[in-house]
């Protein structure tokens, strides 16, 4: 038997930029702004990691402030 490929649908999430920008400046290494993207899995690592002793945190911020376009995530503003 084979296993036939079934193509998942990915939710999008609509995200508010300003929002999450200001919130990974303020609160990113705890994660927050990957909480608001719908990643609860790789928030909570941020959150233990102190955003990844900073460079994570640093990197988001990078990503977020140039609407890096996240699987799952619609930038609207």
């Amino acid at each position: 038997m084979t296993k036939r490929g079934k193509k998942r649908a990915i939710k999008v999430r609509k995200v508010n930029w300003v929002l999450c920008l200001i919130m990974s400046v303020v609160f990113g290494s705890l994660g927050v702004d990957r909480y608001l993207m719908g990643k609860i899995g790789t928030g909570i690592l941020k959150l233990v990691t102190f955003g990844g002793l900073g460079i994570w945190w640093l990197v988001d911020v990078i990503l977020i402030a140039t609407k890096y376009e996240y699987k799952g995530v619609k930038w609207v503003d």
